[in-house]
């Protein structure tokens, strides 16, 4: 009976322990086993001091928040490998804009983090840190931007840039 009733409080202790709830997932990711889930704040922190850095010309501070050895990619077609490279770049871009008297900036429409995992492909190596996706409308088109954050600072960035179309 004392055995009866110890596996009887065994099993009512287990099953009224906290039980965690599943991490809410969506979607799949481009290696075999990955799912996507929904990144965290930090991400998105890292990614608005970005923006605000860039915004304001602090390329200091940009550097700051960029591994060198990265794979940075503009949208026509300039590929950077550090953070001097990458605000050379966003320099030139500003500085050829004020000379065809363009207007500069932008508008930071959305941004989300989210990270694949559960991959155990070696080459799944998107699987570290997370990666924050914005959407940008600037005078001369909308940017979609995938920023690729590891241990707080930019280690992947892809840029792609369509035509603005004013709604009707």
């Amino acid at each position: 009976m004392k055995k009866i009733l110890f596996a009887f409080l065994s099993l009512l202790a287990i099953g009224c322990a906290e039980q965690k709830p599943a991490e809410p997932t969506n979607g799949f990711g481009p290696y075999q086993g990955q799912t996507v889930y929904f990144g965290n704040e930090s991400s998105i922190d890292v990614f608005k001091a970005i923006d605000a850095a860039w915004a304001s010309f602090d390329y200091s501070a940009m550097k700051n928040l960029i591994q060198d050895g990265g794979n940075f990619v503009f949208e026509d077609g300039y590929i950077a490998t550090t953070g001097q490279e990458f605000v050379d770049k966003a320099d030139a871009e500003y500085q050829e804009s004020l000379e065809k008297g363009e207007d500069w900036g932008w508008n930071t429409d959305y941004a989300f983090s989210v990270y694949p995992k559960g991959s155990d492909d070696p080459k799944a190596t998107n699987q570290e840190g997370e990666w924050v996706n914005a959407q940008f409308t600037g005078t001369d088109g909308t940017y979609i931007e995938w920023y690729h954050i590891v241990d707080g600072k930019l280690k992947n960035w892809y840029q792609t840039k369509g035509d603005y179309i004013m709604p009707k």
